[in-house]
């Protein structure tokens, strides 16, 4: 039987981008959840092989005027009892650190842009190894602590809780390795309010986007391929 992987989407154009590819590689059939129209709290949702959290323009904190967050929380609470393999990206890594009892809560200020992590020593040590001093795609303004239990993989100057692993199956990054720099331009339109009410200019995102995006996505792809391969045997 093959592994089963679900991705919980909450924006179209925020999806699974390079990660897809490595998923079917290491023998997952994907699938697709829209959080907000498809039921979160489902067995293949819960008892999935492997579950991805992807990002999105809301926040924990907006659960009241979005009550399917809750749903997200209550899923991943049951997943990560079990300590099943799963990844949150940006608001995902926000939910499974919610889910995991630690805080989450807003800056006041943004990071958007590709700008390089400061690796801890476990981060050195953790599938994060292979990114070096890369500069990565960050797209927040909220930010999580680090959930007790969870090793503290990255940080940057304004947002010192960057990345977490929980166990060995369960990885929170607030940055995104799984954006195609070749499919930036649907962030680019996607959040153009955001752009505009932070005065960001689109043309040095798709600037950097050329310049960072290559090395950036191979480096990514080790990442994701050693992380993969750990949840893997982690499951056997």
């Amino acid at each position: 039987m093959p592994r089963t992987a679900v991705a919980v989407r909450h924006v179209p154009f925020e999806d699974l981008g390079i990660l897809g590819p490595l998923l079917t590689q290491h023998g997952y059939q994907t699938r697709y959840v829209d959080a907000g129209i498809d039921p979160i709290v489902e067995p293949e949702v819960v008892d999935a092989d492997l579950l991805v959290v992807l990002g999105g323009p809301i926040g924990v904190g907006d659960v009241a005027r979005y009550p399917f967050l809750a749903d997200e929380i209550q899923a991943l609470g049951g997943r990560l009892a079990l300590e099943l393999p799963t990844l949150g990206v940006c608001l995902g890594a926000q939910l499974v650190a919610r889910a995991l009892g630690a805080q989450v809560a807003s800056t006041g200020q943004v990071e958007i842009g590709y700008a390089p992590l400061t690796l801890t020593r476990a981060g050195e040590e953790s599938v994060l190894g292979a990114l070096g001093d890369v500069p990565v795609l960050h797209w927040h303004g909220d930010q999580f602590t680090i959930p007790a239990g969870a090793r503290h993989l990255a940080r940057t100057p304004g947002f010192p809780y960057q990345a977490f692993e929980w166990g060995n199956a369960v990885l929170g990054l607030q940055f995104h390795l799984e954006a195609d720099h070749s499919q930036l331009e649907r962030w680019l339109i996607g959040h153009a309010h955001e752009l505009a009410a932070h005065r960001l200019d689109p043309h040095t995102l798709r600037a950097d986007a050329q310049r960072h995006g290559p090395d950036l996505a191979a480096r990514s792809r080790r990442v994701f391929h050693a992380w993969l391969d750990q949840v893997v045997a982690v499951s056997r």
